[in-house]
């Protein structure tokens, strides 16, 4: 294992006889750092091929599925960023001519944010070989087991969902 993988290897702590005792542990663990091993990877390669950060691809995915923008605050909930940050993600990818705020309506606190044609061109570029990272980075796994893992880590979230407390449930 190289030295960024041992780095970002969360499993460690769960190794010795005691720990085939705490499979939900295991589990979250393994997760949590397979999840962190691909965003690490995902991140370098935005940075490198797009000179783009995570959190401007997330915010981009955002308003392409949404091509007549979304509300700040909304985009705010749906990247899990702050309105502060959101906003300065806009600001730059505005700058950029990737996105465009506009005020639609005569509620001048109401700002939506939306890809510019550019914003989309360049998106789809970026999707196209983030679908082309994830690939190449699952390639050893065989396409049935990615479907099989898919639907048992469902059961997992479903799981989670119906045991969450608090506002973070509704």
């Amino acid at each position: 294992m190289d030295s960024d993988v041992a780095s970002v290897d969360l499993e460690m702590i769960t190794h010795g006889p005691e720990a085939r005792a705490k499979p939900e542990t295991r589990l979250w663990l393994r997760m949590l750092s397979t999840t962190k091993l691909i965003s690490t990877e995902i991140r370098k390669r935005l940075r490198a091929e797009f000179g783009a950060t995570l959190p401007q691809f997330d915010l981009m995915a955002q308003l392409y599925r949404e091509q007549a923008g979304l509300r700040l605050g909304e985009l705010s909930k749906r990247t899990m960023v702050t309105n502060g940050n959101v906003t300065g993600l806009v600001e730059r990818l505005e700058a950029e001519g990737l996105v465009v705020r506009e005020t639609p309506t005569a509620d001048r606190r109401v700002t939506v944010a939306r890809l510019t044609e550019e914003g989309t061109r360049v998106f789809s570029a970026m999707a196209d070989a983030h679908e082309a990272w994830l690939r190449d980075l699952m390639a050893d796994v065989e396409t049935a087991r990615i479907v099989s893992l898919w639907e048992e880590i469902g059961h997992v979230k479903r799981s989670t969902a119906n045991h969450l407390s608090g506002a973070e449930g509704e």
